[in-house]
């Protein structure tokens, strides 16, 4: 029920939003703008933009399905490994990051982190309830 209230407010809020948008599409000159993104420079029409965008998502799912068919091969102790190692060095990150952060900015840092664990946890709870849900019906 959250979820599909979520999902009508944000198909509500679209349309507002396109208006709000100048013509010709949105501009990447303000401070927001990374110069060094590859297609900034390009002046992509609306339309090339979304292409480019289905076909990098596209191509990070496959890049995604790949890995995951190797790494199943891999023996589980090494999965293990690998996974610790890339825990450790994500909370290694995060540590640094939250360190370069104000204090008020550490709180609200903090509050993401935790609402982003919940929402991990809660995705968690939903496969395993999709899992036993696909094995009873076999």
């Amino acid at each position: 029920m959250r979820k599909t209230l979520i999902a009508l407010m944000f198909a509500a809020a679209l349309p507002t939003v396109a208006m709000a948008m100048p013509e010709g599409g949105p501009r990447h000159d303000g401070p927001h703008h990374r110069g060094d993104a590859p297609f900034a420079q390009l002046d992509l029409t609306h339309e090339q933009r979304q292409q480019i965008g289905k076909l990098k998502g596209e191509d990070m799912k496959a890049h995604r399905d790949i890995t995951k068919r190797y790494l199943d091969k891999l023996p589980a102790a090494d999965q293990k490994a690998m996974k610790d190692e890339l825990k450790a060095r994500h909370d290694k990150t995060q540590s640094e990051i939250r360190g370069l952060l104000k204090p008020d900015q550490q709180k609200k840092f903090d509050e993401q982190q935790k609402k982003r664990a919940e929402r991990k946890a809660e995705w968690k709870e939903f496969q395993a309830w999709k899992a036993a849900k696909a094995g009873k019906a076999q």
